[in-house]
């Protein structure tokens, strides 16, 4: 056991106050947590303990009343697999942190500086055992393969058991999905389009039941509505969002008809990628709600966000015809709803919102790329939200919130890039206890900005941030 040792009496006093000032901080925003009354769209999660929800390339699992969420963690610093993270709610708004259901292993094929990706489980029907599978790679992304994982209970530890095989061969493909039919039949989805059945145990494959649809075609996300089958996926544009389309067929084995796009034209699917569709089934109708990432290269960790959106299905139509950046649902009816907005609205022009720095002004938006650059909200209420206009020049901001004795009670790095140019909400506060609080928000100089495999430059040309309005719940 290590026992630190202290020089002077001053060095002791000033980690006893820190030590004070974090559990204080701790105790006082511990009082809600995390907490949210809406499934919020492209805007930071925060779990019971005030950490960022990293969980990407997710799936839901539902079992014995409570959603099980399941993601890749990331880091800020690499694409190197950092593990599969597992969170737990009873109302699809607040996500209580679990564990890492797959850690990084100390070495092998999802040890370090490799990569794991699109993590899914499934419980078998026939083992009730839990059953995990992801894409498996190096960081090169030459050593690919679908993998699995198992474990007993369903918030993990999961053990890793290598590829999964089809013949004694591994599925050599790069992005994968699962989907488990009405009978209990799993499949795994990969890249192009391909389906593979599951062996009974789900620890194998049996079968190939449909070929390649299509070149490109990744995070493929597959359900069913009235035997009618929906098969989603994205074309390959790295980490940059884009247009995702569906095709439809009386069967898993095809033939695929293809239906267009999800989301109308240029909106890049609301800016998010498909990763999982959940159905939401209540007594009076079920929800399918659809769960898009929202990647940001190179801050994965503090600034990738999610879109999960209500589906309107009718027939062979499947869309996501309107975006909306708060929705609730009734998990009893299996209705969503739209709460109504009695938020205060101070526009970006307001006298109460304090700019520091130089700014460009506009009656609809105020926007700064000055390295020391920043504006303040002083509020009363218990949440605060910004709306910005995002678009390809822009950047990330640093979001503090603050009581008004200025101890910070989080901190946020919010993405503002956007190759499709619209107005958003970037950044919502958890509900917090009515009081006087401080937003804060600061240039940081950075933007998201990458290249691909082919040395293709992506990402924004700018580092401005931007204020629209402000948005307050009393």
């Amino acid at each position: 056991m290590f026992t630190k040792i202290y020089f002077n009496i001053k060095d002791f006093a000033k980690e006893m106050i820190c030590l004070f000032l974090l559990m204080n901080s701790v105790f006082v925003f511990g009082q809600q947590a995390g907490k949210y009354d809406a499934i919020n769209s492209g805007t930071p999660w925060l779990d019971q303990n005030g950490n960022i929800v990293s969980a990407h390339g997710a799936c839901i699992v539902k079992e014995n009343g409570i959603f099980y969420l399941f993601g890749e963690a990331h880091s800020d610093a690499s694409n190197a697999f950092a593990g599969f993270n597992c969170y737990s709610s009873k109302d699809l708004y607040n996500w209580k942190f679990e564990k890492q259901a797959l850690p990084v292993q100390e070495s092998g094929k999802l040890g370090p500086n490799r990569v794991g990706e699109r993590v899914k489980v499934m419980k078998c029907p026939k083992t009730s055992e839990f059953v995990m599978y992801m894409h498996a790679d190096s960081l090169t992304y030459k050593d690919q393969f679908v993998g699995y994982a198992v474990s007993k209970n369903i918030e993990g530890p999961y053990t890793f058991k290598g590829p999964i095989l089809l013949d004694g061969k591994p599925i050599k493909k790069w992005d994968m999905g699962t989907f488990q039919d009405t009978d209990g039949s799993g499949y795994i989805l990969v890249h192009g389009g391909e389906i593979y059945k599951l062996s009974d145990d789900y620890k194998s494959v049996t079968e190939k039941v449909n070929e390649n649809i299509t070149t490109g075609f990744e995070s493929p996300t597959m359900l069913k509505k009235d035997n009618l089958y929906y098969f989603i996926g994205s074309h390959l544009t790295s980490w940059e969002k884009n247009d995702n389309y569906y095709y439809t067929s009386n069967s898993v084995k095809g033939p695929w008809e293809f239906r267009g796009l999800i989301a109308p034209k240029e909106t890049l699917t609301w800016n998010s990628q498909s990763s999982f569709v959940l159905p939401i089934q209540g007594s009076k109708e079920t929800t399918y709600m659809f769960m898009g990432d929202r990647w940001s290269f190179p801050k994965q960790a503090s600034s990738a966000t999610y879109v999960w959106q209500p589906l309107t299905i009718s027939g062979t139509s499947l869309q996501i015809p309107n975006y909306l950046e708060s929705w609730q649902i009734d998990l009893v009816t299996g209705k969503f709803s739209v709460p109504k907005n009695t938020d205060k609205i101070l526009k970006n022009t307001s006298k109460e919102i304090k700019y520091s720095g130089n700014w460009i002004n506009t009656s609809s938006e105020s926007k700064s790329d000055d390295v020391n650059a920043s504006f303040s909200v002083q509020f009363k209420g218990q949440q605060i939200a910004l709306k910005s206009f995002v678009d390809d020049k822009k950047g990330y901001a640093k979001v503090i919130l603050a009581t008004d004795k200025g101890q910070t009670l989080t901190t946020a790095i919010v993405d503002l890039y956007s190759k499709s140019a619209t107005e958003t909400t970037v950044y919502k506060s958890p509900l917090l206890k009515t009081g006087n609080y401080i937003l804060t928000v600061y240039t940081t100089g950075e933007r998201p900005n990458w290249s691909d495999k082919k040395k293709a430059n992506y990402g924004s040309t700018g580092n401005f941030i931007s204020v629209t309005e402000i948005a307050i719940k009393k």
